[in-house]
């Protein structure tokens, strides 16, 4: 009975503040840990290959089918798609054009924000809507890009609005990873 007066309250308060310490700091130390590891929730995953340095285009000036200069503008703040085609890649490049259409047509009203850049041949019934751009395959455009050559089939990128190649998709690639990256990366303008 010859308790401390208090003691008890103290010791209360101090497991109230230690509680309080660890449900703030907690989940923030949690997050460090996780990043360290590399373990993140599978929604924030990119689904195209991430390319790390990224590629830089900014030097280039593309040329356009029609002889005209490309330029970046990153004030115009356009992600672009762009689709290496091989030569000779006439039924598979169609369908492929067709599903790049149907992504960017899903975009809705980000769509201004995006661009379709198809490097090489387009096929004849591929979409000309000014959101599309056909330019010529150059050695030195193709050499920045990275594996573009795959014998595969064609390539796709995802490419900044200050001409930075950021992602890439092998061939063969879903269209439906494509939009899903394209629909986070769109959300940022």
């Amino acid at each position: 009975m010859n308790a401390v007066p208090g003691a008890d309250g103290t010791r209360r308060g101090r497991r109230t503040l230690i509680l309080l310490f660890a449900l703030f700091f907690g989940p923030i130390l949690l997050a460090l840990v996780l990043g360290l590891l590399g373990l993140h929730p599978a929604g924030s995953k990119n689904r195209g290959e991430r390319l790390e340095p990224y590629a830089d285009l900014r030097a280039l000036t593309p040329q356009l089918a029609d002889g005209s200069d490309y330029h970046w503008n990153p004030e115009q703040r356009l992600w672009r798609i762009a689709v290496v085609a091989p030569a000779g890649c006439a039924d598979a490049c169609a369908k492929l054009a067709a599903d790049i259409d149907k992504v960017w047509q899903l975009f809705g009203k980000d769509a201004a924000h995006a661009q379709i850049l198809w490097i090489g041949e387009l096929p004849q019934d591929a979409p000309r809507t000014p959101a599309w751009k056909q330019v010529r395959a150059d050695p030195g455009l193709l050499a920045k890009l990275p594996r573009s050559n795959d014998p595969g089939g064609a390539v796709a990128y995802v490419i900044d609005p200050y001409g930075f190649v950021v992602l890439r998709y092998a061939p063969g690639f879903d269209p439906g990873d494509l939009r899903y990256d394209m629909a986070k990366l769109l959300k940022l303008m």
